[in-house]
C-alpha cells in the first residue's frame, strides 16, 4: 500500500535545495518507489509531501541517496519531521507536470 509522506525541515535553504536536487538527482534518476513529490518554502521552513509505494522505499532513498549528499556534502546537521499516513486516494490531472511556473 502506497504511503503519503509529510517532511517539515526548517534548515533547508532554497539554495540546499536546489544544491540537493542537482547532486541527488531524483528527478533524473528517480527512487525506487517514488510516485511524486511536492515541495515548497513556507515562513517556518521547507516543506515536503511525497507518495512513495512504501515506507521502507523513502527511508533506503534517504540512507542511501539523501543523507550522504545532505549531511556529508552539504553539511546540513538537523534532522526533519517525518510523518507516514496511508495513502487513501488520488488521481492525476492530466498535463500537469515538473515545476511551477
Amino acid at each position: 500500500m502506497s504511503v503519503v509522506m509529510t517532511m517539515h525541515w526548517p534548515e533547508i535553504t532554497s539554495d540546499l535545495y536546489q544544491a540537493a536536487l542537482s547532486a541527488v538527482r531524483w528527478e533524473e534518476e528517480p527512487p525506487q518507489g517514488a510516485e511524486l513529490h511536492v515541495s515548497w518554502f513556507g515562513g517556518d521552513g521547507f516543506h515536503v509531501v511525497d507518495v512513495w509505494q512504501s515506507q521502507e522505499d523513502f527511508e533506503r532513498f534517504v540512507t542511501e541517496r539523501l543523507d550522504p549528499v545532505v549531511r556529508e556534502k552539504l553539511g546540513v546537521t538537523s534532522n526533519p519531521v517525518v510523518e507516514y499516513s496511508p495513502l487513501n486516494r488520488r488521481f492525476v490531472a492530466p498535463g500537469v507536470t515538473g515545476a511551477s511556473g
